[in-house]
């Protein structure tokens, strides 16, 4: 699979950017249909896509807000996976958008029941030196969602087991960018094990990346 360049997503505002993000998702084939979901942070919790409701029928009406306590703030039905959205954003204060996808490779990957290890030095983009895969646990379940908060714990990406992946960021462009990144590294990782088991960095070769991904990204770098 390959990516075009993702289309720019509007800052951070109502139900308009969530709305953005999830045709995008579409558009870019990281979701279909009605699998997957994502949410933003809100002043009174988070909007959330709805349940049941396909990309293409989609509008911001349709974007259903909650609080971070589990209620229905507005109309309509929030996705069944509700939970880990509030529970990402009510425990990581950082995180402002939360994107899950069931693209084929990392849904693919995800069914190893297996954490992926530093075959490439861009694991780091993820924050660590791996990245891990949540134990299975029933979609929409609260063990799902305690299962998710701890693979994210340091980190900003997880695989979920037989199921597909969870990207976190500030901005939806992080999080499209990171949710980009991981299906590419999914596709690679599962490519390189057809031939044998690949060669990993180290501990000591991943503490050097990591360092360096610290100003990645930054002007001058």
């Amino acid at each position: 699979m390959s990516f075009e360049r993702p289309v720019e997503i509007a800052a951070i505002e109502g139900k308009e950017p969530l709305l953005e993000l999830t045709i995008e998702l579409e558009r870019l084939g990281l979701n279909r249909g009605t699998s997957g979901n994502c949410s933003i942070r809100s002043s009174k919790g988070f909007f959330v896509t709805p349940s049941g409701i396909p990309t293409a029928d989609l509008t911001a009406d349709s974007i259903v807000e909650m609080d971070l306590e589990g209620n229905v703030l507005s109309a309509g039905n929030p996705s069944s996976e509700w939970r880990f959205h509030k529970d990402i954003l009510k425990t990581y204060s950082w995180a402002n958008v939360v994107i899950h996808t069931h693209s084929d490779y990392a849904t693919a990957f995800s069914c190893f029941r297996e954490d992926m290890p530093a075959f490439h030095y861009m694991i780091a983009v993820a924050g660590g030196d791996s990245i891990k895969c949540s134990p299975y646990a029933l979609f929409g379940s609260q063990d799902l969602s305690d299962n998710v908060v701890e693979a994210l714990r340091g980190r900003r990406a997880c695989l979920m087991s037989n199921h597909g992946m969870i990207a976190v960021g500030e901005t939806p462009a992080k999080a499209l960018t990171l949710s980009i990144e991981l299906e590419t590294l999914c596709k690679q990782y599962l490519l390189a094990r057809q031939v044998r088991e690949p060669t990993l960095l180290s501990k000591t070769e991943m503490r050097e990346v990591l360092q360096n991904f610290k100003s990645y990204g930054v002007r001058g770098n």
